[in-house]
């Protein structure tokens, strides 16, 4: 007994269904199981594309249907009425394997917009291009205007991009006749149908150059060096980018230039870092200083202004110098700049330096700091 499914079951209609409808059936099954749309599960996708294909050729064709109805998948075995068509597995005219040459992509093009439907080769949009710009700290801060020399392709000045020689324009190919394809049929289970390839002899442009331009060996392009103002906005970071509308390649056939993208990268400071629109930088001062406190001069991104150290202060404490930091991007207004003060010991001392902060530490005794006298307090209590 044959293990092969009823084709009406494997196009989802029944025996009064009409040609229309099997057409119709026949579109839905094949665009959901073509293999090139189930790339989780190809090889089964297209043993049921071929299935599906099987049953379409038998029922769409009103002599094979009638044999079918009436004697099954027997009437195209073993010599049956109509044999020679399925004999060990799909091989019907116009459908290939997966993968053959005129096969699923060629019938699925066919059928539902490809081929035939071609059209000749629109206006491209030329190429984008990158440029990597390095800045220092201070320029991405405040922002400058930049020029850079760019390497890319343009329409030749000479010919205006024809590829032509002055004097002369490209004529229409005499093998497509201009439509920069070349038509041909193919007999298939649906009827003829007319395909579409692109026309070797012009490319699919639809023109020939018999003269070529000097200048451009008939490319109609010429590959230059072209300066190009770059505004970089104040506030920009490591990685920002910025678009130059038009600053790329020139396009084809008409096609508009691309862009060029400006990529920022920042070069290390030796003062100071960046979080966000806010700078940081370290400010050393002595033991005397943050004892009894003092004014110091600090650097920032507009130069040096006095800071106010508190008496008292300890090592790694940040004081703020409200809006000294990076402008912000594409608005109004600055971060601030956050100084960490580092306290130095003192190293190499003197013998009467030795004396002096012996005889302090010694009037200080246990008082020396609060938060010194806390954390013994709290030494004892974890150890008794």
């Amino acid at each position: 007994m044959s293990e092969k499914r009823d084709y009406y079951e494997v196009l989802g209609v029944d025996k009064s269904a009409s040609e229309a409808d099997i057409k119709k059936a026949f579109k839905k099954m094949a665009r959901k199981y073509h293999p090139d749309l189930n790339r989780d599960d190809p090889k089964a996708a297209e043993v049921k594309f071929k299935e599906i294909n099987e049953a379409y050729e038998v029922l769409s064709d009103p002599q094979k249907k009638a044999q079918y109805d009436q004697f099954g998948h027997a009437a195209f075995e073993n010599g049956g009425a109509g044999a020679g068509g399925f004999g060990g597995g799909f091989g019907g005219a116009g459908f290939g394997g997966a993968g053959a040459e005129g096969g699923f992509g060629d019938i699925f093009d066919m059928f539902f917009g490809g081929g035939g439907r071609s059209r000749r080769p629109g206006p491209e949009r030329g190429n984008d291009l990158r440029y990597d710009l390095e800045v220092s700290f201070e320029e991405a801060a405040f922002g400058k205007e930049v020029e850079l020399n760019i390497p890319r392709t343009e329409n030749c000045s000479s010919c205006h991009g024809t590829g032509a020689a002055a004097g002369t324009q490209p004529e229409e190919c005499p093998q497509c006749h201009g439509s920069g394809q070349m038509q041909y049929a193919q007999n298939t289970p649906f009827g003829r149908i007319v395909n579409a390839r692109t026309c070797d002899r012009c490319g699919g442009t639809g023109k020939i150059i018999k003269t070529p331009c000097a200048d451009c060996n008939g490319t109609g392009k010429k590959r230059v060096r072209r300066k190009i103002n770059v505004k970089i906005p104040a506030g920009v970071d490591q990685g920002s980018r910025i678009r130059v509308g038009g600053g790329g390649e020139a396009g084809v056939r008409g096609g508009g230039n691309g862009d060029l993208y400006v990529y920022i990268f920042v070069k290390p400071h030796k003062l100071f870092k960046r979080e966000g629109t806010d700078v940081l930088c370290e400010v050393p001062v002595s033991f005397v200083q943050a004892a009894l406190g003092d004014t110091v001069e600090v650097p920032t991104l507009d130069g040096k202004v006095e800071m106010k150290i508190p008496a008292g202060i300890q090592s790694g404490a940040v004081l703020r110098l409200k809006a000294r930091g990076i402008p912000l991007l594409r608005g109004n207004g600055r971060g601030d700049q956050h100084v960490r003060i580092k306290v130095l010991t003192p190293q190499k001392l003197s013998s009467k330096q030795k004396t002096l902060l012996q005889e302090f530490g010694e009037l200080c005794g246990e008082n020396v700091n609060p938060e010194q006298k806390s954390w013994k307090d709290s030494v004892k209590k974890f150890f008794s």
